[in-house]
């Protein structure tokens, strides 16, 4: 029987045959893969010839194309259209991947052959790029262990193993709590719910097989209930629901799985010779120390305190005013900030949401990039792995730059949150590869024959996640493993936070903001409301994720704590953590740090990225024009085509003439003046 993942892919784009790939396919075709790619590696350690950049860094680079292709589809349907299957698949096939690669990073006739590269560098006569590629590949190695030998070397093995395993089961126990659990919304419970937030819970309890609405985890749908419902009562149900996710006790219950990867993270990097996982981590990143980090949260902390304890006590007072006694809880908080809104910015989201079509602004993101970077977006008719995926053709003077994928909806299937990923990426060499770039999100899905209508946090999500997709599909370097988004973890958050800002143009608005009945463009009134009102409950925001950066460093910082909950209450009560304000991501569905090991230890890399998002826009606004022609080529030249073809410094620099510094994050959530 043939075996689509092991096929040469010759249809539109080289796009996977989704409609043709089964599960049965996956663990023969990554058996078969695995036993190739060490085929390829037995050839590049083994060659007979002198190593040179070509037949060893190069050779490498285009290794395991076959793997790649095959994990690429199952990595990218375990995170957006999971089933029982894939669940075991993952189980099954994480240890085995990770004893895959360690016995790559331990080949010592290969890693011999990238230090005699690597120490006869400036001879080699290699050009900026190809330095760079080798220098990530001597240092991948090194940090990957290639130096060590004998026990610590298995020791190392068993590590990376054992966390892969965990990072697999904290996923999936995560998953498990997010769809396990929903409320029905029976008639008498829709007090206070705008038509747009019922009609999303039926989508939803369709989905889950249920005859009538219900709230279900999704942020998009969980947020809102907590804004408009005035059942203080149901309030309070739905928000010890979210808070609890990954802490329920029982076979799903993430929090000694918590512990135990803090405890294997750093014995890992006492192998490397790092006091701690901090000091192994942000080595790498632009902030280079854990102290830089706490500098800047710091920083943030003290203005962010003080605005939230003081919006505390203003939505406290209009709770008591409505009879209920008692202390503000988080439970409290959405609902009486959303009160607050109106009462003070005359801006009521349920009225705002009409204009706010995700056609009509997935049309803007599309028209920005058209603006800035010239690119065309043709519609495409292909098999995808969802129904409710959409795809486009990117090109640009009429060639082919990208395939562009957006899957948009929340589902039982679907992990939370939003994320950008590529199912192929850019190179040159050693083969030329255009990008297949999808997008993921949680927006509530409407009920048949109704418009999908996003709130303004919804609307930012998806230009921050398109703006990743554009770092992507606007790669041009030469070799793939510095394409796109392969840049440290705290310059990578940039581009698509900056994107951010052209949602904000009010010229995007005018155009793009038009009511989903009456086709109305926004009144002007109205925008200037929504943009006055962009910094409204700036502390409570700044302050769920400053207290979830804060405990992520400190989890990573010094000796692993015994208990990740204990530790993890420490840390919050050592900043005055506002009574009703919760972390962003509580440690047992901390995704970021504990789903794998990506932005451990550096969550704080969104604010990081976003003292330069700040900063950088600002250069549009300084020439009074958002889509300036010069500005958006430089734009494109330094950062978005540039990958990790240099470090983030020189890069930025490059575009701006210089970093910038905390305070133009700071005006930016309007906590100075």
């Amino acid at each position: 029987m043939t075996n689509p993942l092991l096929q040469d892919w010759t249809g539109p784009f080289g796009l996977a045959p989704y409609d043709l790939i089964k599960d049965s396919h996956f663990s023969p075709a990554i058996e078969i893969a695995m036993a190739e790619n060490n085929v390829e590696i037995a050839a590049i350690a083994g060659n007979s010839e002198p190593p040179s950049f070509e037949n060893t860094i190069e050779a490498l680079e285009g290794a395991g194309e076959a793997l790649d292709k095959a994990l690429s589809v199952l990595f990218n349907l375990m995170g957006a259209d999971t089933n029982p299957v894939r669940q075991e698949l993952q189980k099954e096939w994480s240890p085995k991947l990770s004893a895959h690669s360690s016995a790559i990073y331990a080949n010592t006739a290969l890693f011999q052959r990238i230090v005699t590269l690597w120490d006869a560098r400036d001879e080699l006569g290699l050009d900026d790029e190809q330095a760079r590629v080798l220098m990530l590949a001597h240092r991948g190695f090194v940090r990957a262990g290639a130096g060590l030998s004998g026990d610590a070397a298995d020791r190392m093995a068993e590590i990376k193993s054992q966390l892969a395993v965990l990072s697999t089961d904290f996923t999936q126990n995560m998953l498990h709590d997010e769809s396990d659990w929903s409320m029905d919304l029976p008639e008498d419970m829709h007090d206070g719910l705008p038509a747009w937030l019922i009609s999303a819970a039926t989508s939803a309890g369709q989905a889950a097989g249920k005859d009538g609405p219900v709230v279900t985890l999704s942020r998009s749908l969980v947020v809102p209930f907590l804004q408009y419902s005035t059942g203080r009562d149901l309030r309070e149900i739905a928000y010890q629901a979210w808070a609890a996710r990954g802490a329920n006790g029982g076979k799903t219950d993430n929090r000694a799985i918590a512990t135990e990867v803090l405890k294997l993270r750093q014995e890992r990097a006492q192998l490397l010779g790092y006091k701690d996982f901090a000091a192994f981590k942000l080595e790498t990143e632009m902030a280079k120390t854990a102290a830089n980090v706490r500098n800047l949260l710091e920083t943030v902390w003290e203005p962010t305190k003080i605005r939230a304890n003081a919006d505390a006590a203003i939505l406290e007072d209009m709770m008591h005013a409505d009879g209920v006694n008692g202390q503000l809880e988080g439970w409290d908080w959405h609902y009486y900030a959303e009160k607050r809104r109106q009462a003070e910015h005359d801006l009521d989201e349920s009225a705002l949401k009409p204009y706010f079509q995700l056609e009509r602004m997935i049309e803007a993101a599309f028209d920005c990039s058209t603006k800035l970077f010239g690119l065309g977006f043709k519609k495409l008719d292909l098999p995808l792995y969802h129904d409710d995926c959409l795809a486009w053709e990117v090109t640009r003077d009429g060639q082919h730059l990208a395939v562009f994928i957006a899957d948009y909806f929340a589902r039982p299937s679907k992990k939370s949150g939003a994320w950008c990923s590529a199912l192929q990426t850019q190179s040159k060499r050693p083969k030329a590869k255009a990008p297949i770039v999808f997008n993921v999100c949680n927006f509530a899905k409407p009920a048949d024959g109704e418009p999908a209508l996003l709130s303004y946090d919804d609307a930012r999500t998806l230009f921050h996640e398109f703006g990743h997709a554009l770092h992507q599909m606007l790669s041009n370097v030469t070799y793939g493993s510095i394409a796109g988004t392969n840049v440290a973890r705290d310059f990578v958050e940039l581009p698509s936070q900056l994107y951010e800002h052209w949602l904000e143009v009010p010229e995007v608005l005018a155009t793009y903001a038009t009511h989903a009945e009456t086709g109305e463009a926004m009144p002007g009134e109205t925008l200037q409301k929504v943009l006055g009102a962009a910094n409204f409950d700036t502390g409570f925001q700044t302050a769920e994720f400053v207290a979830s950066a804060m405990v992520d460093l400190a989890f990573h910082e010094g000796d692993a704590p015994e208990d990740a909950m204990a530790r993890q209450a420490e840390v919050l009560a050592d900043m005055g953590m506002p009574h009703a304000i919760g972390m962003r991501h509580a440690t047992p569905h901390f995704a970021h740090v504990f789903a794998g090991d990506g932005y451990a230890s550096g969550y704080y890399s969104y604010m990081w990225s976003e003292v330069m998002d700040a900063d950088a826009f600002e250069a549009f606004t300084d020439v009074n024009d958002p889509f300036d022609p010069d500005l958006a080529k430089s734009l494109e030249l330094n950062i978005l085509s540039a990958g990790g073809s240099k470090d983030g410094e020189t890069l930025y620099t490059k575009f701006r003439g210089r970093l910038p510094e905390a305070d133009a994050l700071l005006k930016g959530r309007g906590l100075i003046a």
